[in-house]
């Protein structure tokens, strides 16, 4: 970074306001993403989306579980209509 050289205070000071306000802005969006991070950090949130990837893993495999559970159902339905 090459050095900055000044002609007056003025432009000193002008520089400093500017990194000042710069620093505010980037504090107050560091506090905003705290509190969105802590808003979404809930029981009910952490549920919810346990919830959701379980339901989404089970619903891709869904199909699969049933291929593979269905010739067991088939047989026990004829084994019970023969009495066995």
């Amino acid at each position: 970074m090459e050095t900055k050289k000044y002609a007056s205070y003025a432009e000193i000071e002008r520089d400093l306001e500017i990194l000042k306000l710069e620093k505010e802005i980037n504090y107050q969006k560091l506090v905003l993403s705290f509190q969105k991070t802590k808003e979404s950090i809930t029981p009910q949130n952490i549920v919810g989306g346990l919830f959701y990837s379980y339901k989404d893993y089970f619903s891709n495999s869904y199909p699969k579980i049933l291929q593979a559970i269905l010739p067991y159902i088939i047989n026990w339905f004829i084994n019970k209509k023969r009495g066995n």
